[in-house]
């Protein structure tokens, strides 16, 4: 008819040709059927077009499985780059499905420590703004887009300094840099972050730390809850900030 619009994703040349690698990962669960990874920033989570070896799924080969692209086995969410923290990755079919289902019914807590220029007009807050591609710049989201989705992302103000807060947030959708972009549009924009936020000369990313992750067990209906110390990079600017 006309006028639809299209959103493709390339996969890299060799997706099915993934070699086992050493990748620095801490496991922070593990059992039979999953296993939540305390991902470290600069790793890439699966291979894509310019990552095509190094990624987190390299590290983890043969110890992970499920869905539909051989070259992201288990992956069910995920992470950016130079964002640190925790994620669950499944290890069969049958448990990605189920973690599939608890992602789309937000299931998963995921909560994450952010460190803002500014300080909020109050304490908590929900951001509900739906993103997409923005229409100048197809490489950034916004909210300026003609693709929007929905996105709705929760915080607390955990420390307030000087001209900064550290936010304990909460996403309730999982959209690309939602809590990036959502910062930003509130007036918040997260430290380091190069491309949304406020770039900072004495950190190499984004502060952004996926601290807690919680969720019932697709399987056995248990509880999981695994939580991550904030890295030694992000204490550092933390508290070159509070002084």
């Amino acid at each position: 008819m006309g006028g639809e619009e299209l959103e493709l994703e390339l996969r890299p040349a060799d997706a099915g040709l993934l070699e086992s690698e050493d990748v620095p990962l801490t496991i922070a669960f593990e059992d039979e059927h999953l296993l939540v990874v305390d991902k470290p920033a600069g790793v890439v989570v699966h291979p894509a077009p310019g990552h095509g070896a190094g990624t987190l799924v390299h590290g983890l080969l043969g110890r992970v499985a499920g869905g539909e692209f051989a070259e992201r086995p288990g992956i069910v969410h995920r992470l950016d780059r130079d964002t640190s923290g925790l994620l669950v990755v499944a290890r069969s079919e049958e448990a990605y499905r189920a973690l599939q289902r608890a992602v789309r019914r937000r299931e998963l807590e995921r909560r994450y420590k952010a460190l803002v220029r500014g300080q909020p007009r109050s304490w908590r807050g929900r951001i509900d703004a739906p993103i997409g591609r923005d229409r100048a710049d197809p490489t950034r989201q916004s909210l300026d887009t003609d693709s929007p989705r929905d996105a709705v992302t929760h915080f607390e103000v955990e420390r307030l300094l000087k001209a900064h807060a550290l936010l304990d947030v909460r996403l309730e959708t999982g959209r690309t840099h939602q809590i990036r972009v959502h910062l930003a549009a509130i007036g918040l924009p997260v430290v380091g972050d190069r491309v949304y936020g406020v770039p900072d000369p004495e950190l190499e990313r984004q502060f952004l730390h996926a601290w807690r992750l919680a969720f019932s067990h697709p399987l056995t209906g248990d509880p999981v809850e695994v939580e991550s110390p904030l890295p030694g990079d992000l204490q550092s600017a933390l508290s070159r900030f509070a002084s």
